[in-house]
């Protein structure tokens, strides 16, 4: 009995041994956690240091500064000394990010920033009619001044970011940004300190000079843009100069393509832009054309239609019938530009010539782009067509627009205007895949014919007018004159315009 008894007990004495032990260990615990977190030193230095209500961002204090306090029981000065220093790091780290620009993403601000060709001056001779800048470093970009500071520069360089170089006129309404090297000294002469930071590309550009015609608004400032912006996958911010909202407002769904960032109107900005890099002035190739030899990637016109495409919403990219042939329920449309709202070379028989091609079997629609502010809705009547027709001028940008295997009838006013027609629309067709064809005004068709006598130089002569000069030419030959085309040549040409589409899937 007396065993059994003394079994029992023993699992109750070292149940007992271990509650014990386990309460020695946390009462051990908690004396070295008091003592690492609670030092029995003055604090009132430490506290001092780490208000809560310091507008200046909290300091965690290190373990040797806390040691200290705790070690002498009269460290408190010391320890505030600490935090006083570790504020005063804090506040420098904090001015020196404020002046250095700060990439968002480290990968990104890499693959935007400009590759900068040592053998290149700064601001160079990108085409006849284009300079552009390019720049990578620490770049400080303030807007209202119209200057940029670059850290690598070495002196100071002029641009004006339009693509008429050596047009006095259209220059004199585009403002000229100056790249200036950083300075490096203090007080009114430090840097600029940075107030926005990005990892994307700087590109500034005008929409001064010409903009507000659409033939300029394309082949000056839309299609240079995207000839300058595309090797940067959209990691660029444009800060558009001169900038105008109406011109902006009809635009920016092109803007939004090429760029994932917000467009500025720089030139009444308040902020100092920080970027790794900087291009200023867009580059000109060719009239409503790109030269895939002269871009990085290789793109073309046409990967500039398929952008336009997708900033506009328009569904056709070929013009090809909707089912094995053109039939009743999708005959070719033919678009007719009207000018009624312009000043010069209009259509003075514009209804019969409807008439006209509706009775060759087309789906006959007329248009006048300068009477719609909406480019989305005028876009998409273009690019349900398959023939657009016009008397030469802005109107006829709108081919950029029409689907490839399209035709574009150019209807050339009377004047010895042939050259001009080929620059401007003839010869960018080809690149667009558009077809082209031309019709010449003749004397019997103009109304030249009844504003002067049969023997005055307007009419017998037209180079005689060249030769006074653009003013002179484009006075005569494009404000004053309209058209009225024969109905019979025009409807050989309507025909051969119909034999070039494409009509079934196999042709």
């Amino acid at each position: 009995m007396k065993s059994r008894s003394s079994a029992r007990g023993e699992p109750r004495r070292l149940g007992n041994m271990a509650l014990l032990a386990l309460m020695l260990c946390s009462l051990v615990a908690l004396s070295l956690i008091r003592a690492r977190f609670s030092p029995i030193g003055s604090t009132a230095g430490a506290e001092a240091a780490i208000k809560a209500e310091d507008p200046k961002p909290v300091v965690v204090l290190s373990e040797a500064a806390v040691a200290t306090e705790a070690g002498d029981g009269d460290g408190a000065d010391e320890v505030a000394a600490v935090a006083a220093e570790e504020n005063s790091k804090v506040e420098e780290d904090k001015q020196a990010e404020e002046v250095q620009p700060k990439p968002e993403h480290a990968a990104a601000a890499a693959a935007a920033a400009i590759t900068v060709d040592a053998s290149k001056p700064v601001c160079y001779e990108t085409s006849r009619r284009s300079d552009t800048c390019e720049a990578a470093g620490d770049v400080r970009l303030l807007g209202r001044s119209q200057t940029i500071y670059v850290d690598t520069l070495e002196q100071e360089w002029k641009a004006r970011p339009y693509c008429r170089k050596h047009d006095k006129f259209a220059l004199s309404h585009v403002k000229e940004w100056t790249l200036k090297p950083l300075p490096s000294g203090d007080g009114d002469g430090a840097a600029p300190r940075c107030t926005t930071n990005s990892s994307a590309t700087a590109f500034v550009l005008s929409t001064g000079g010409f903009t507000g015609n659409p033939f300029h608004d394309y082949t000056d400032v839309l299609i240079p843009a995207f000839i300058t912006a595309h090797r940067f996958g959209g990691e660029v911010q444009f800060l558009v100069s001169s900038y105008k909202s109406w011109w902006m407002s009809r635009y920016i769904q092109i803007f939004q393509q090429m760029s994932r960032h917000e467009v500025v109107d720089i030139d009444a900005d308040d902020e100092v832009r920080c970027y790794p890099s900087v291009v200023v002035g867009p580059t000109f190739h060719k009239e409503l054309g790109v030269d895939p030899s002269k871009t990085p990637d290789g793109v073309s016109v046409v990967d500039f239609r398929k952008m336009l495409r997708s900033a506009f919403g328009l569904e056709r990219a070929t013009a090809t019938p909707s089912g094995d042939r053109w039939d009743i329920r999708r005959r070719p449309r033919l678009l007719i530009i009207s000018r009624r709202a312009s000043r010069g070379r209009a259509f003075m028989n514009e209804r019969a010539m409807a008439d006209m091609a509706g009775s060759l079997g087309f789906d006959v629609r007329v248009g006048d782009p300068e009477m719609t502010s909406d480019t989305s809705k005028f876009a998409r009547l273009v690019n349900s067509c398959d023939v657009m027709v016009g008397v030469h001028g802005a109107g006829l940008t709108n081919m950029v627009f029409l689907p490839a295997g399209a035709v574009l009838v150019q209807v050339v006013p009377y004047g010895r205007l042939e050259w001009l027609a080929r620059n401007t629309f003839a010869e960018p067709s080809a690149g667009m895949e558009v077809h082209y064809l031309e019709y010449v005004v003749q004397l019997d068709e103009t109304t030249l014919s009844e504003q002067y006598p049969s023997d005055h130089p307007v009419l017998k002569d037209p180079m005689a007018i060249h030769k006074q000069g653009w003013d002179a030419l484009k006075t005569t030959y494009l404000d004053k004159q309209n058209v009225r085309p024969h109905l019979g040549r025009l409807k050989n040409t309507f025909l051969k315009a119909l034999k070039m589409l494409p009509h079934g899937r196999d042709d």
